[in-house]
């Protein structure tokens, strides 16, 4: 054995090797000392406040007087304990409330990345407004990719909202984000997309019943589902759609026309999919134009007197207004959206914006009226 590793074998028999002294397994971890530090402090000043209040009552001879000044000091000594007790329990609450939002917030935006501004000559923007009050995190989808096959974007919304629609949201989002790239075809992807959520519902139901060791057939999960749309944005803005029970997007030009009318397909976990998937060849964006996809969140809110949100006549009256950017588009909408519902939706709403900025394509005149046509695959 040479010197030097002769030297270093006994300076981790001394606790002193390369990666620092040794640490002592039974001795708790830096975290795990604040933490229970500041346990034993939130506890230890209710514990002093009560103190006072019984070494007040059972020791000073005011306390055991029967006279109105004695009672008056001593209901004003009371008082002053439980003012400060609820004072503390009010922080220890806030204190709680506010780290529960950054985890919350931190897992929504690790399932929903911020969308970058500008995706191969296509400027983008995002907006979601959750149902769970005081929470940041819903069962609305979407994701954006720049892969060989052209931008392909995804918008979804999961039967449901709130931390329990997070996890179909994880594995639907997942799957797009690998077959987006892998598979040359739309209808390849949605496959895909089919896959991941039969088998994270397989997987629900396992972990739900693991006396049995077998995936229920009926109950909630049985019912669970999610509205996928799928588009394909090829270098001369040509747009291809397979849609599976979402609202179909909104063509920005001067006013908002649905990009589409064909009947779409079921949600995905409610019926399994047709052995030949249609694809919507929907024409061309252009330059300057709009796509907004949205969840049905938004044509759903209700306002006092229960009318639906004129989403349609919302965009085209922003899109008079010549916002300078989607992001622009997407405040003036929800600002109405939120004017008209008068408080936090019933469900979750979701608005993604896509507009055309790229240099060269075809013109409007020279295009024909747009079909709407599909193709098997």
């Amino acid at each position: 054995m040479s010197r030097a590793r002769a030297g270093a074998r006994g300076a981790r028999a001394r606790g002193k090797g390369p990666r620092g002294p040794a640490r002592d397994p039974r001795l708790p971890c830096g975290g795990s000392s604040r933490r229970r530090f500041r346990r034993v402090l939130s506890l230890g000043l209710p514990t002093v406040w009560g103190a006072v209040a019984i070494t007040f009552k059972l020791a000073c001879p005011l306390a055991q007087q029967d006279g109105m000044g004695a009672r008056i000091v001593s209901s004003a000594v009371f008082f002053v304990v439980g003012t400060g007790l609820v004072v503390h329990v009010h922080r220890t609450l806030l204190r709680e409330l506010r780290q529960v939002r950054e985890v919350a917030g931190a897992a929504q935006n690790v399932l929903l990345r911020p969308l970058p501004p500008r995706v191969e000559g296509l400027a983008l923007a995002a907006g979601r407004v959750s149902a769970s009050r005081g929470a940041c995190v819903g069962g609305d989808l979407y994701e954006v990719a720049a892969t060989d096959h052209g931008v392909r974007v995804v918008m979804g919304d999961v039967r449901g909202h709130g931390l329990g629609a997070i996890g179909t949201v994880a594995a639907v989002l997942g799957s797009f984000r690998d077959a987006a790239h892998d598979e040359p075809e739309l209808p390849t992807v949605m496959r895909r997309l089919e896959r991941a959520l039969g088998r994270h519902l397989r997987e629900r139901s396992y972990a739900e019943q693991p006396v049995s060791g077998r995936a229920a057939q009926d109950g909630a999960l049985a019912e669970e589902f999610v509205t996928v749309l799928l588009l394909e944005i090829g270098e001369d803005g040509e747009l291809l759609a397979i849609n599976c029970g979402h609202p179909w997007p909104y063509l920005l030009t001067r006013q908002a026309r649905p990009l589409a009318d064909a009947e779409p397909l079921p949600p995905l976990g409610l019926f399994p999919l047709p052995g030949e998937l249609p694809v919507v060849h929907c024409g061309r964006l252009l330059p300057g134009e709009s796509l907004v996809l949205h969840t049905d969140g938004m044509e759903d809110a209700r306002d006092a007197a229960g009318a639906f949100f004129p989403l349609q006549a919302a965009l085209t009256e922003a899109a008079r207004a010549r916002p300078a950017s989607p992001q622009d588009l997407i405040d003036a909408v929800y600002a109405e959206f939120l004017r008209h519902a008068g408080q936090l939706p019933s469900d979750d709403a979701a608005l993604l914006v896509l507009r055309n900025d790229r240099e060269q394509a075809p013109t409007r005149q020279q295009e024909p009226e747009r079909p709407i046509t599909r193709t098997m695959s």
